[in-house]
């Protein structure tokens, strides 16, 4: 019996698939993200490592039919395991090189599940956002291309991180009296505990976890959005806009003009499939903006089915 195992590593989690031959899942991992560029390369590392070690794991006791292993016993044969990374691709392309008893091993970034979903194969173009955003591409030509996902610190328009960003500025000059009343100051005194801009500002300053708190904002906003606070409504379309932007660019390099009404072009992620979101963003693309079904994993399963 030959396993083949995906992984799916990004900064929230590291999913994992063990599927056979027919391509069936049998097995799968969920832990901790994966981000070297959050967490550092020895420790994301060590978590993808667990992972696989644990999906070989499975498919040492699916290949005993439950029978206890002996030392003698030859282990199930892992014919091909794929690698979907957020972070530095060459940490993972290294870490790809060490291994050893994981069959053929390939990596990519991230994207390439959601490309999958969107485009199954074929030309197209897919945005994803969640804690952060991106664009991928296939071009007509079979070529694959990316643009944005440059992380927290500088953005990643329509991501969590910058929905929370752009709620705490507003916020904050809400409770200083600079702009028309909105529930977005309210917001944040009931998600910080503290009572003005001062104690606010420092909370954010000083926390070493900032980046994560304030995407972990983003869902309280859409709620705002999605209940008619125009502040809020305002936040959401001026950051998703921005990814839109991009995406139209990279659509309009890639494809003829009277091909970008026609082109595959999915959403993926929580935030650009929020009812408030979709609203906001109605005709204001060339593209045919759809969103995805299925999860990132999905996108690793059928990736994964062609290697090996």
């Amino acid at each position: 019996m030959k396993f083949k195992i995906g992984i799916d590593g990004g900064g929230t989690k590291t999913e994992g698939v063990l599927i056979d031959d027919a391509g069936t899942v049998v097995a799968i991992h969920v832990g901790a993200g994966c981000n070297p560029n959050i967490l550092g390369a020895e420790k994301a590392r060590s978590i993808v490592a667990a992972a696989l070690d644990s999906l070989r794991a499975q498919a040492t006791g699916l290949a005993a039919g439950g029978l206890t292993q002996t030392p003698f016993s030859t282990p199930p044969a892992i014919a091909a395991t794929l690698l979907c990374m957020a972070g530095s691709g060459a940490i993972w392309k290294e870490f790809a090189e060490g291994l050893k008893g994981f069959g053929q091993v390939e990596t990519t970034n991230d994207s390439r599940p959601i490309l999958e979903l969107a485009t199954q194969g074929k030309p197209g173009v897919v945005l994803h956002a969640g804690t952060g955003s991106f664009v991928a591409a296939r071009a007509p030509d079979g070529s694959v291309h990316y643009a944005g996902g440059l992380g927290w610190r500088f953005g990643d328009p329509g991501s969590g991180y910058d929905l929370g960003r752009r709620a705490i500025v507003r916020g904050l000059l809400d409770l200083q009296g600079w702009k028309s009343a909105s529930r977005l100051g309210s917001l944040l005194i009931e998600q910080t505990h503290l009572p003005d801009t001062a104690s606010i500002t420092r909370h954010f300053y000083h926390d070493p976890e900032a980046n994560q708190k304030i995407a972990a904002l983003a869902p309280f906003v859409l709620r705002l959005a999605a209940e008619g606070d125009y502040a809020a409504k305002e936040i959401v379309a001026e950051s998703v806009a921005e990814l839109l932007d991009l995406a139209t660019k990279v659509a309009t390099k890639l494809f003829t003009a009277s091909m970008l009404g026609s082109v595959r072009a999915g959403l993926s992620g929580p935030i650009l499939t929020h009812p408030a979101v979709l609203e906001a963003i109605n005709g204001l693309s060339p593209l045919p903006l759809t969103p995805i079904e299925g999860t990132p994993i999905e996108g690793v399963r059928r990736l994964l089915q062609r290697l090996g």
